[in-house]
């Protein structure tokens, strides 16, 4: 083979290329070896979903507008069946065992006000657990078919 210019070129095209498929190849194997942390994961995992749900039971006591839907409520029931349910909507080791949200809510007369309301509360539980805004949103967004279930008809 004769060296020349075309011919150095070609090369370096060839190196270039292979080294754009090595590096290729790391990145894909960084990402099957990082992959994107479960919605459960970017809740914090047990503590911060128990952390969001402490904020929010938190704030349902405090709320006039709120907590008489909850008055006769037993809170450790409360806390546990919805710790639990957090964790399974948010793709965590957890399996929801509680009451559909049908029977929960039956009688209870829930206006799409005191939905809305909660939801703002919910939100205001998540900050003050720190949990970042992407990560409120999924779970708003998987909790979010639930409100045919939970609104009176």
């Amino acid at each position: 083979m004769i060296i020349n210019r075309s011919n150095i070129v070609a090369a370096l095209r060839r190196a270039r290329g292979l080294i754009g498929l090595f590096l290729g190849a790391i990145f894909l194997a960084a990402c099957a070896v990082h992959p994107k942390p479960s919605l459960y994961e970017q809740l914090g995992g047990r503590e911060g979903v128990a952390l969001i749900v402490d904020h929010l039971i938190e704030r349902i006591g405090a709320d006039d507008k709120i907590f008489h839907f909850y008055a006769e409520t037993k809170i450790s029931r409360f806390r546990e069946h919805l710790q639990g349910q957090l964790c399974a909507v948010s793709d965590g080791p957890c399996h929801y065992a509680g009451d559909s949200m049908e029977q929960v809510h039956a009688g209870m007369m829930i206006q799409e006000a005191d939905f809305n309301h909660l939801v703002e509360l919910l939100i205001g539980a998540m900050e003050d657990a720190g949990t970042p805004v992407p990560a409120q949103n999924r779970l708003l967004a998987r909790l979010a078919p639930m409100r045919g279930q939970i609104l009176h008809r």
